[in-house]
This record gives structure tokens, C-alpha cells and sequence, in this order.
């Protein structure tokens, strides 16, 4: 007999790994790691530039694949089906589709998952919570790097996922303006009980959350949710 799942795990690693070939020699972007997420957690991944978060973070995503361990997503179903109604990742990298308007954008999620109907509707209001619905005509290059950070997690926000991954989502914010946006996001996680997981480099980022995890040259020192 096959045991079910459990209800609250959305993403499960046992000894995950990553590394590549980088002139000649191997770079281990992510040493044997074991971890999970689970329903409604609020998750803050800290390290150095070039640590490790982004590919962990590309992991948890199923965007990546592994070269060691396993990963599963026990209560999300294969990799496959994971994006974007499942699992929505901001990245830190510019990634709005340049031809499409801002508006078009943060809806596009639901149009590629049925929902039309209420695509424009709730994009603009994922806008609002950023202020931003006045910038909703305009393009990509129209934008400051802030603007379109803040929008691009409008647009993670937008299917209403069980899990949203954020990859430095304030590092061209001024700390005021970073401050509101994590208020907005975490305060966004708790009214849709959407596990959060951010990685950053800022500590004050940091602080906003329940679970700090640190990455240190590809290894994650505290696995076990916030517990050394």
C-alpha cells in the first residue's frame, strides 16, 4: 500500500544537489542539501551574491534539474504541471515579455491557464497593491528597474499559487520602498495562505519573515525551517 502524501508538504529534497562544469573544473552551485516547504510557510533564504539561492530556488521551481538527490512535490503533482498555477516564481533577472504591456504581463499567468475571463480584472488588481495600475499601458523598457521588480512579483502573485518564490525581489528598491513592498507581499501570502519563500541578501528582508535559512557557498546551514 502506497502511503498518501502529506497535505502540508509542497516541496520535498533529500540530499539535492547542483553543480556544472565552469572552464574545465566543477563548480558546486549546491552542495547535498535536505529540506522542505510546507503549506503557508514563510521562508527567508540569506546569503552572499553567487551563494547558492538562486539555483536552490530554481530547484524548488522545477526549473532547473538536479545532478544529485531528488526533489518532489508531494502535494503539487510532476514537475511538469507545476507553473504557472501552481508554483509562480519572481525572478531577479529583467523577465517581462518586452512586446506586451504591463497589464498584459501580470495576466498572462491566467490566460495561459484558462481564466480570460478574469485575466485583466485580477492584474489589475495584483497592480494596486503596488500602486502601480497607473503605469498598466505602458512597456517593459518604459519602466524603472523598481517598477518592473514590483511588477513582476504582481504577475507571480497573480494565479494565485500555492507556493511564490521570489529571487531578490527588493534589490533595486530604496529601503523605504523595499520595506513596503515585503509588507505587501507577506501580508498578500497570509490573506491567500500561499507558502512564501524569498531569497535575499538584505537582513531587514530577512527580518519580516518567520524562517531564515542561510546559504553559504552552496550549502544551506539551516534546513530544518529556522532550526539549526
Amino acid at each position: 500500500m502506497i502511503d498518501a502524501p502529506d497535505p502540508e508538504s509542497l516541496v520535498s529534497a533529500q540530499e539535492l544537489s547542483r553543480s556544472y562544469l565552469q572552464g574545465g573544473k566543477t563548480i558546486e552551485a549546491l552542495k547535498p542539501t535536505t529540506c522542505e516547504i510546507r503549506r503557508k510557510e514563510r521562508i527567508a533564504i540569506t546569503g552572499s551574491s553567487g551563494s547558492g539561492k538562486s539555483t536552490l530556488l530554481h530547484l524548488f521551481a522545477g526549473l532547473d534539474l538536479p545532478t544529485g538527490g531528488d526533489v518532489q512535490w508531494p502535494t503539487l503533482g510532476p514537475r511538469d504541471d507545476l507553473r504557472p498555477g501552481k508554483i509562480s516564481i519572481a525572478f531577479q533577472a529583467q523577465s517581462l515579455v518586452p512586446f506586451l504591456s504591463v497589464v498584459e504581463n501580470v495576466a498572462l499567468p491566467l490566460f495561459l491557464l484558462g481564466n480570460a475571463s478574469l485575466a485583466t480584472s485580477n492584474a489589475m488588481a495584483e497592480l494596486g497593491r503596488f500602486n502601480l495600475t497607473d503605469l498598466a499601458e505602458k512597456l517593459p523598457d518604459e519602466l524603472s528597474g523598481g517598477q518592473a521588480q514590483r511588477v513582476a512579483l504582481a504577475r507571480a502573485m497573480a494565479s494565485r499559487p500555492a507556493l511564490l518564490l521570489a529571487d531578490e525581489p527588493t534589490g533595486q528598491l530604496d529601503q523605504a520602498t523595499a520595506r513596503a513592498t515585503i509588507a505587501t507581499l507577506v501580508a498578500w501570502a497570509g490573506a491567500t495562505e500561499t507558502a512564501l519563500v524569498v531569497a535575499t541578501h538584505d537582513a531587514a528582508v530577512a527580518q519580516a519573515f518567520g524562517d531564515v535559512w542561510h546559504m553559504d557557498h552552496g550549502r544551506l546551514i539551516r534546513p530544518a525551517r529556522g532550526r539549526p
